[in-house]
């Protein structure tokens, strides 16, 4: 096929456009844009799949919820709670999961959703951050994934609160301890949320105009930019024969990535569908209404709100009290602080490793996470620390299961969160280097061939043989981690950054996070760089330059 040809459907829809709205070649050249064939770049569209799923499935539910705190009898299809004095919320809730035609199973659906929704932006944002593709010129489109999963975190306690049940009533009081601790705001933060004094009788239907309106509208507005970026940016793509910064190597957006698009789509709704079917999750009738009086017992909240609930369950019972002020570090510290930890230090770490690497170039080619191994250990580090705290939020779970003492486990989690991020991160960075030793050794002496060969003078060697082009076009894609220079040039001179305590600490913070390299060379003259071209065993391939996304067949 050649540079200026398409498909015919293509052309077809093209031509029609172009004949009414004079935007045939607008359509036609990005109807043939080149994604890149990678199976982490899906991670994101299993967030993106998630969250049509939530508005589709949440508009069925709007249909009966009504979102009151106004006093009704239950009357309805489930026995043991005829007669109870339950809140609108409740009532519909449970006329949803009993009375209405698929409501049980669109409730469900809904729920693991919106857990499917939050872990595949984590997941996705993993990616991101581990193989470097934050880089500029994507920071803005970084931030914008930080704000994303700020804002799923808000949207799903506003969801997770609606039923009114005694489960999400208890993660409700803790939210509203959490507003009332806050220094200055804390009580007109309350009173606005629950309209007066706790419980109030406004907090579901605000949650409510929240969680269906406000939040998912922003959703949307943010994701809309953050696909558009993307598409104008290009995506990044994993080193291999051929990639370079200005190309892109994959499949057109027609019809290769929409047809694998609708078909992941599928495969993601099918899943849900699966577990909203036979995956019980959040029943709200064995739960019972609530009541600020009563508590259940082994109460734990969603996945992503477990280390918010660590975080207050190892803090120790710490206050300030002061001109007949208290300060309770005991709710503020453990609510404020994870979240500050890890949304800020996502948020400013692009820009925080410009300034250490002074790296300034697009970086178009992902990183392999073993190439860049004190990221990859920050990153490590940062996940036992949110992982220590998600566990530590069951630690009563854990107590009463395995028959062990709450007191002690709580000690543990205390140490642990300050130990267990240290010694993840001198694993992780042990660990990268010796997975690029390996790279280093296998393009310097092949792989192991099976084949075993006896020497003239009675030894038993085992022959090796060259890596697949492709997977040595991998390893030698390895860029090394940038640095600014640390003495003085070949004239002597120091550098103007180094006259000044800052610009010093700088470059002692780059050589640090630059050093360890180690040399990719496969003993024939190659450095770490690729120069092969697009050549044989490329026949599905397509290349698209930066500019014009074109698509190319061998």
């Amino acid at each position: 096929m050649t540079i200026d040809s398409v498909p015919k459907p293509v052309a077809g829809a093209s031509g029609f456009i172009d004949d009414r709205l004079g935007a045939g070649n607008f359509l036609r050249r990005n109807l043939r844009k080149v994604f890149p064939d990678h199976w982490s770049f899906l991670l994101g569209e299993i967030a993106l799949y998630s969250f049509v799923i939530l508005l589709l499935t949440g508009t069925f539910l709007t249909f009966w919820f009504k979102p009151s705190m106004g006093h009704v009898v239950y009357d309805g299809s489930y026995e043991p709670l005829k007669g109870v004095l339950m809140s609108e919320a409740y009532a519909s809730s449970l006329h949803i999961s009993f009375e209405v035609r698929g409501g049980l199973l669109m409730r469900q659906i809904h729920h693991w959703a919106a857990l499917l929704f939050i872990g595949g932006m984590m997941v996705h944002m993993l990616r991101v951050f581990f193989t470097g593709a934050y880089r500029k010129p994507r920071e803005l489109n970084w931030i914008i994934g930080v704000l994303l999963l700020t804002l799923a975190l808000a949207e799903g306690l506003t969801g997770y609160s609606l039923p009114d049940d005694l489960l999400s009533g208890a993660g409700l009081r803790i939210t509203q301890g959490v507003a009332i601790s806050l220094p200055l705001v804390g009580s007109y933060v309350s009173f606005f949320l629950f309209g007066g004094e706790y419980p109030g009788e406004d907090v579901i239907s605000r949650f409510y105009t929240l969680h269906i309106l406000l939040i998912p509208g922003i959703l949307l507005a943010l994701i809309s930019a953050h696909m558009i970026l993307m598409w104008v940016q290009k995506h990044t793509q994993m080193p291999g024969k051929g990639r370079t910064n200005e190309n892109v190597v994959g499949g057109p957006f027609y019809p290769s990535f929409m047809i694998k698009a609708g078909a992941y789509f599928l495969f993601t709704f099918g899943t849900l569908a699966g577990l909203g079917a036979f995956a019980q999750i959040n029943p709200i009738w064995l739960f019972g209404p609530y009541t600020p009086a009563d508590i259940s017992a082994g109460s734990q909240p969603d996945f992503y709100m477990g280390f918010l609930e660590g975080a207050l369950r190892i803090m120790p019972a710490w206050e300030i009290n002061f001109l007949g002020y208290t300060l309770p570090l005991s709710v503020i510290i453990p609510a404020l602080v994870p979240m500050g930890i890890i949304m800020t230090g996502l948020a400013l770490y692009p820009f925080l490793e410009q300034w250490v690497t002074g790296d300034r170039r697009e970086h178009h080619i992902a990183d392999r996470p073993r190439n860049n191994p004190h990221r990859t250990s920050i990153g490590f580090a940062a996940i036992t620390f949110y992982g220590i705290l998600w566990l530590l939020g069951a630690n009563d779970e854990i107590a009463a299961n395995f028959h062990l003492s709450l007191f002690q486990i709580t000690w543990v989690g205390r140490f642990a969160i300050f130990l267990g991020p240290a010694l993840a991160y001198m694993i992780t960075y042990r660990t990268c280097l010796g997975l690029q030793r390996k790279d280093a050794e296998v393009l310097s002496h092949g792989v192991e061939s099976g084949v075993i060969k006896r020497l003239p003078h009675g030894e038993f060697i085992e022959i090796h043989v060259p890596p697949a082009e492709d997977i040595a076009a991998h390893m030698r894609g390895k860029e090394p981690v940038p640095m600014i220079a640390a003495g003085p040039d070949d004239g002597g001179i120091p550098p103007k950054d180094l006259r000044n305590p800052i610009g010093r600490l700088r470059a002692k913070m780059s050589q640090a996070y630059g050093g360890e390299k180690i040399p990719v060379e496969d003993g024939h003259g190659h450095d770490g760089h690729d120069g092969h071209e697009l050549g044989q065993g490329e026949d599905h391939a397509a290349v698209g330059s930066g500019g014009d996304n074109r698509s190319i067949s061998h």
